[in-house]
């Protein structure tokens, strides 16, 4: 997702106009509307401004979003890749992880010709880790 995307998504769930987070943040009403509209990217500094003002984490406008969460009947799963970009892990440590059983949001399975099958419960990942999918 984008910034604009970002930033008109969380005006819109928080209630707040344009105008309203003008006066939140001290930036000019043509800059925001530069914001929303596209026109415009704020460099990272005003991005983590608009963030706090907004009572947001610092870097929610930096956060990568998960774009590929995968559905097995209703089970929202992730890869091992999704979950070690999201902890700031290798690959490899949560494939290890998953297999040793580590983790209670995953598991692996070892299937046939030494491969490994992996199952990241996306629900139970976000709930343990903190971090919203």
């Amino acid at each position: 997702m984008v910034f604009k995307d970002k930033l008109n998504d969380a005006l819109r769930s928080m209630g707040i106009s344009q105008s309203q987070l003008s006066a939140l943040t001290g930036i000019g009403k043509s800059s925001i509307s530069q914001y929303c509209s596209g026109k415009n990217i704020p460099a990272e500094q005003r991005q983590k401004e608009i963030a706090t003002s907004l009572g947001l984490d610092e870097d929610y406008f930096q956060q990568e979003e998960v774009k590929a969460i995968k559905q097995s009947g209703k089970i929202a799963r992730l890869t091992p890749e999704e979950a070690a970009e999201l902890l700031g892990m290798s690959k490899n440590t949560v494939r290890a992880g998953l297999r040793d059983g580590v983790f209670p949001w995953g598991y692996a399975i070892h299937g046939g010709g030494g491969k490994w099958i992996y199952f990241i419960n996306a629900k139970r990942f976000a709930e343990v880790e903190g971090i919203a999918i």
